[in-house]
């Protein structure tokens, strides 16, 4: 997947899926009643945003390298005018 920009829609719709889980951890989940589903999903937005980002990286590294050596050795345009 090439990063461009992690997107998803909110509202699209939910499709079951069988998972497996530590018996002591899905107890103690129930016990505090806590919604799976959401949980999840938050996990997994979270995971695939850390993944773009990673991706982004990588493919803008060389630019962002060539970028700041440009600013080493050029400076940047405010240079000149800024006063702090």
């Amino acid at each position: 997947m090439t990063a461009k920009e992690f997107k998803y829609k909110e509202t699209a719709k939910r499709k079951p899926v069988n998972l497996t889980v530590n018996e002591d951890i899905l107890a103690s989940a129930r016990e505090y009643k806590l919604n799976l589903s959401r949980i999840l999903e938050e996990s997994l937005i979270s995971e695939l945003k850390a993944r773009w980002q990673d991706d982004w990286l990588d493919e803008n590294k060389r630019a962002i390298s060539d970028y700041n050596k440009r600013i080493a050795r050029h400076g940047v345009f405010s240079d000149d005018i800024r006063r702090f």
